[in-house]
């Protein structure tokens, strides 16, 4: 049955229902809007949207399942970014009245295991008609302890510059069943001074020169040693983006305490020191290739 014919009250009797709630929400989906317990004074209150585009973000031959998990997960590794915490999410769907109401079933099927693999709430959100691509947009609330938040504003001159996992070749399907790096997130504030973090979803030739700017710092990369996925060349590690993996600045002097104790708390997940900051005087930031810059594609 297509949407058209469903109807959007009738496709919310059937999507609310399943949608996950922990139990500090007090109003959940299907009314004006939610209510949720508010966090502690020492806490900072965590806010993120982001939205995935049908043409841009995913084909129309993808599962919709792979396309509702990448939906949410994509707003979560901005908070792995933060090292926040994430409580609660709000979906917006637009889609075509001609969309298959089973597809957009399975899309919010993908949304819930998503949130429910970080215990995410998913109170509310909004539907729309368009004649154009689909788009779903996930907003997200959270918390970061004041003691452990992270931007990409703090890295120092001298510190080493880290990325987990491995880069290269997302778009052959990493992209759209990755798991944002939350855990190692955690860890890594709870155990280290981590000076500045954020997360690569644009490539390494875009996110890097950004946390290099806002720190106002320069930055030397050493690429040889990055990690590359099967297959994919420095090239694609670099300029490919959609990887999801953290890259942050640390000083040197816990270099040896961080690696060991990452090889004990992550043993099947690589992280590599791939370079440095530097005075923003002393080298002049190279020029990397590549990475996504929204409205300066080509289509």
């Amino acid at each position: 049955m297509k949407l058209k014919a469903l109807g959007e009250d009738r496709l919310l009797d059937q999507l609310l229902p399943r949608l996950p709630l922990g139990k500090s929400v007090s109003l959940g989906a299907g009314d004006d809007c939610a209510l949720v317990n508010a966090p502690a004074d020492r806490n900072f209150l965590v806010l993120k949207t982001d939205c995935i585009v049908e043409g841009v973000h995913f084909l129309p031959r993808a599962n919709p399942l792979d396309i509702g998990w990448k939906a949410m997960m994509r707003p979560l590794s901005d908070f792995a970014a933060a090292s926040a915490v994430p409580q609660f999410a709000l979906i917006t769907l637009i889609a075509s009245k001609e969309t298959e109401a089973e597809w957009v079933k399975r899309l919010y099927g993908g949304l819930n295991r998503a949130a429910k693999r970080f215990k995410v709430s998913i109170v509310g959100g909004e539907t729309s008609s368009t004649r154009g691509p689909v788009v779903i947009s996930v907003s997200v609330i959270g918390f970061v302890e004041k003691k452990r938040w992270v931007s990409r504003r703090g890295g120092k001159v001298g510190d080493d510059l880290f990325v987990t996992g491995r880069l290269g070749g997302a778009i052959k399907g990493k992209h759209l069943q990755f798991v944002p790096r939350i855990a190692e997130s955690r860890w890594l504030t709870k155990n280290f001074s981590i000076h500045a973090m954020m997360d690569l979803s644009d490539g390494l030739g875009v996110d890097l020169p950004r946390l290099a700017r806002a720190s106002k710092v320069s930055f030397k990369i050493e690429v040889e040693n990055l990690p590359l996925n099967r297959g994919a060349k420095i090239d694609n590690a670099v300029s490919e983006g959609e990887d999801y993996e953290l890259l942050f600045a640390v000083s040197p002097r816990q270099r040896d305490r961080l690696l060991q104790g990452w090889r004990k708390k992550f043993p099947k997940l690589p992280l590599t020191r791939i370079g440095s900051l530097n005075p923003q005087s002393a080298i002049r930031n190279p020029q990397l290739k590549g990475g996504y810059l929204h409205f300066q594609q080509r289509g």
